[in-house]
């Protein structure tokens, strides 16, 4: 009786985790996605597409550096729905088209997706069995690319029929659809929540320390810096750069849907074999190696490469770049101090946001520079490369779990 209900619980946790993230990845990478059309729109210059991204991600820092103490106050799910309710005002201000508006819209939607994640993972905690938490986490983090694939499929096919501010407006309300739809759960996954816990800034010291004062934690923090700047870079630029290479609006989003459609089993599969078969730091290791690798083979396009080879390269990075979440965040919830779990994936997570803000920016400068693309994406997986040889180092490949 206590197994089924336990399995009952788990399933619904994964359902609601699952839908909140999906919405958060639809809102958060909407705008890049859709951000030719913009351009060409309000006539703005192709590189502030870096600038906002990387506003998102300085939001996003503070944000999950600071929202521990108000998962514990308010409950995971509570949280799950501001996340989503952030992201439909943020898309909404967007749909302004002015700079100012989309200044607002990056700060406000960058804070509510990046309070979806330390939400999930404090409540998918809770319910996942330890031993099979890489597999869990993986099947939670494949809303991730899905919320990808209908970005590069709806993003487009939205902004011909409605253009592009109705994109953005459809997809506002699709957050505050799964906002409602969490209402019902929260009475059971909020049943932890502790009211008298009170914010305060010294929660981002001591999210901080507990991530910096512990050397597996480190190391999956440097990681999570590499791995979310480059994923950034690829969400935010790969259209632009098809479109740049003479690809429609509506080739590269599909080009971008197919590839990214890779990561939804890639993600499965990674955390299956770091639940069973391997390491997680070694799996993590490996994943890294592959994303510097694509990167580079990215980094040498031209007009003249056939449609296939693009998509060939593109699913490479989309199967390693997109799809190292759950390993990652499930050993981040492991070695979290007891209580700790959402405040310390926030802690993590923040060290990613800051490759999400300087990553973009970097390439935007090199963009401007050079006048291309591929300059960026080299330099975008070099981080990769470094942190694949620091989790080969016995210290930090992580422990077989029991």
């Amino acid at each position: 009786m206590r197994l089924g209900r336990s399995l009952t619980l788990l399933l619904l946790a994964l359902a609601a985790t699952f839908g909140q993230q999906t919405c958060a990845a639809l809102g958060r990478i909407l705008p890049p996605v859709i951000a030719p059309a913009i351009v060409e729109d309000l006539r703005l210059d192709p590189a502030l597409v870096g600038v906002y991204v990387g506003v998102a991600a300085a939001a996003a820092l503070v944000f999950q550096m600071g929202c521990g103490s108000f998962i514990l106050r308010y409950g995971a799910l509570r949280l799950s729905q501001a996340a989503l309710v952030m992201l439909a005002i943020g898309l909404a201000l967007a749909a302004g088209g002015t700079l100012a508006l989309f200044a607002l819209s990056a700060v406000i939607a960058g804070g509510g997706a990046a309070v979806s994640t330390p939400a999930s993972s404090h409540l998918l905690g809770r319910y996942s069995p330890p031993r099979y938490a890489p597999l869990v986490f993986s099947i939670k983090q494949t809303a991730v690319p899905a919320g990808l694939l209908l970005a590069g499929l709806l993003g487009p096919l939205l902004t011909g029929l409605w253009g592009w501010r109705g994109a953005l407006l459809a997809a506002a309300a699709a957050c505050l659809l799964g906002a409602v739809l969490l209402e019902p759960l929260r009475a059971e996954f909020d049943s932890d929540r502790m009211p008298n816990r009170a914010f305060r800034l010294s929660d981002f010291a001591t999210t901080l320390g507990s991530v910096l004062g512990t050397r597996e934690l480190r190391g999956l923090a440097l990681a999570c810096f590499a791995f979310n700047g480059l994923q950034t870079v690829f969400t935010s630029y790969f259209v632009v750069y098809l479109v740049a290479l003479d690809y429609s609006l509506a080739a590269a989003g599909l080009v971008f849907s197919v590839a990214t459609l890779v990561a939804i089993p890639g993600r499965v599969l990674w955390g299956w074999l770091g639940s069973v078969w391997v390491a997680p730091g070694r799996m993590l290791a490996g994943l890294a190696f592959g994303m510097a690798a694509s990167a580079g083979l990215m980094a040498l396009f031209t007009p003249g490469w056939p449609t296939v080879a693009v998509g060939v390269v593109a699913t490479l990075l989309s199967a390693t770049a997109l799809s190292w979440h759950g390993v990652l965040l499930s050993e981040t919830a492991r070695l979290a101090p007891e209580g700790m779990r959402g405040a310390v994936t926030g802690g993590v997570l923040s060290f990613g946001q800051i490759g999400a803000l300087l990553m973009p920016l970097l390439y935007a400068a090199l963009l401007g520079a050079s006048g291309g693309h591929g300059l960026g994406f080299l330099v975008s997986g070099l981080p990769a490369l470094l942190v694949g040889l620091d989790l080969l180092r016995p210290a930090t490949a992580g422990r077989r779990r029991g």
